[in-house]
């Protein structure tokens, strides 16, 4: 239905350009396009189509991309004889032309003697669409693969009446067979190289990332209580001694774990992080030490585990206290003499590794409960360094919400740059039980909020009034803030928008926090039996 004008195609011999055996053209037509490049594909067909035009003596041949994605028909390929009016290439034409769009998508064979006189009451657009290029017979045949119709051949005389037959028709169908499959090919050659391009950046950038510098800089706040672990932590960050950070959830202790490696002697060596918290019990030795081939179900390979990946490095383990005992026993002897085996191995394998541990409870209850060795603890905490949570330095709040407004609006699209003084009130009054990682939430909630320049806030932060004295705050405004959440949420503790996503907490850590200020679901009313 479309002409175009285009580049000199790729020249076809000319016994095929005139053959009168059309077996010829299809045998030649075949051999070219078997194990063709993907970036040769494009001229390819614009010489076929030359060639079928010629063949078939018309005046113009297009191949056409049917595109459900976004209900288009795009011209991709196209020849017209020279002195015939062309059209642009690629041009979408599905919402130009709803009636003959419909007709290709529906597999429907269009055969005009005339199209100017034959297309029905209600294409307009069509009729209006080949009085400008100046059609007059015209053919198109839809294609399929896979039981979809993906594309359309089309030829058309641009003066005279012309007739198809069913053979030419036939022979439209099986040329383009060959030229709809061609097409397929390139296009997947191309989202494969797009991907693997993709691929490539981003491993690109997860190097740099991995090579870069977390500094102390990274560490937003300039409140005495944090100047202060930052300080602890520049003592110790040169030397191999273990250290412990105790802090609440979201205080942010994986980045100053980060940090102190990034400035110790190991820096060049990896920091590998274990949540210890996120996996099952029965595969948390498995996950540090390894295992052997046969060790265990599913044990199909040998493994190695995290302390021998992080040999000559750091070794980070998070949420440390939810080890199990048996567990333990064998982390206390790699801090010893830096031993230990691969599950299921009979000899011993030897690291050095400088061990980071973090905590959001405190160990030594856990030592007293007897759910945590006293020796292995010992150990551990040769050098503790505790994280005040976000509502003990709220001078650092406005210094972290734009930090966190900078770092994700334009990742969300978002033009904000003023904070309402009432909204940053707001956000300093708040307790912050979720402590930064609550805040970032917060935020990008709020970011999506806000269309605008000014920051909106969820109208639940926004309401929050003054916090209660320093004397008060540890239990009941917590207790206070945690009940209202709850309520807020339905008392839904786990999945997306509910209280523990709303806190920034892991669902067990709010269920543990539960259980020590002694909130309980209240029990639904009964119903009055009926008389």
């Amino acid at each position: 239905m479309i002409g175009f004008e285009m580049s000199p195609p790729a020249a076809y011999p000319v016994e095929v350009r005139n053959a009168e055996s059309f077996e010829s053209l299809l045998a030649d037509l075949s051999a070219r396009f078997a194990g063709l490049a993907f970036d040769r594909v494009d001229a390819e067909i614009d010489a076929a189509l030359e060639a079928l035009a010629r063949f078939l003596k018309t005046d113009r041949a297009s191949l056409l991309e049917l595109r459900p994605d976004d209900a288009t028909i795009a011209l991709t390929h196209s020849w017209a004889r020279p002195g015939f009016a062309p059209a642009p290439l690629f041009r979408s034409v599905g919402r130009d032309v709803p009636w003959y769009y419909a007709q290709i998508r529906a597999g429907t064979v269009l055969n005009f003697r005339n199209i100017l006189g034959e297309l029905p009451a209600e294409a307009n657009a069509e009729r209006a669409e080949a009085a400008a290029l100046g059609m007059c017979g015209h053919v198109v045949v839809p294609l399929q693969l896979d039981g979809h119709w993906v594309c359309a051949l089309a030829t058309a005389m641009a003066e005279k009446e012309r007739s198809f037959t069913e053979e030419e028709i036939g022979r439209i169908q099986l040329i383009g067979g060959i030229l709809a499959n061609a097409l397929h090919r390139r296009n997947l050659e191309r989202e494969v190289r797009e991907l693997q391009r993709r691929l490539e950046a981003e491993n690109a950038y997860l190097r740099d990332v991995a090579g870069a510098s977390v500094g102390f800089e990274q560490i937003v706040g300039k409140s005495l209580a944090l100047q202060r672990v930052l300080e602890l932590a520049a003592e110790v960050a040169p030397t191999s001694t273990t250290v412990l950070l105790l802090g609440e959830t979201g205080t942010g202790k994986e980045l100053l774990a980060r940090a102190i490696h990034t400035r110790s002697k190991r820096a060049d060596a990896p920091l590998i992080t274990v949540n210890c918290a996120a996996l099952p019990s029965s595969l948390v030795e498995s996950e540090l030490f390894g295992h052997e081939k046969g060790a265990f179900t599913g044990a199909t390979s040998a493994r190695a585990g995290r302390f021998e990946l992080a040999d000559g490095g750091t070794l980070f383990l998070d949420e440390v206290g939810e080890l199990a005992p048996e567990t333990q026993a064998k982390l206390l002897r790699v801090l010893e003499n830096g031993e230990f085996e691969r599950v299921g191995a009979v000899r011993s394998r030897k690291v050095d590794v400088r061990l980071i541990t973090a905590s959001n409870r405190p160990l030594e209850s856990a030592v007293r409960g007897g759910s945590f060795r006293a020796d292995l603890y010992y150990r551990l905490s040769t050098f503790p360094i505790t994280l005040p949570p976000l509502r003990e330095r709220p001078e650092d709040i406005p210094l972290l919400t734009w930090e966190l407004i900078h770092r994700r609006r334009h990742e969300l699209n978002r033009r904000v740059r003023r904070v309402p003084e009432s909204a940053m009130q707001a956000l300093c009054r708040y307790p912050w039980p979720g402590n930064i990682r609550e805040l970032g939430n917060v935020i990008e909630r709020a970011l999506i909020l806000s269309p605008g320049e000014d920051l909106q806030l969820d109208a639940f932060i926004a309401s929050q009034t003054a916090l209660p004295e320093k004397s008060e705050r540890a239990d009941e405004a917590e207790r206070s803030h945690l009940l209202q959440v709850l309520e807020r949420c339905e008392w839904r503790i786990t999945g997306r928008g509910n209280a523990a996503d709303c806190l920034g907490l892991n669902p067990s850590t709010l269920r543990s926090r539960l259980r020590k200020l002694g909130i309980v679901r209240p029990t639904a009313p009964s119903r009055p039996a009926r008389s």
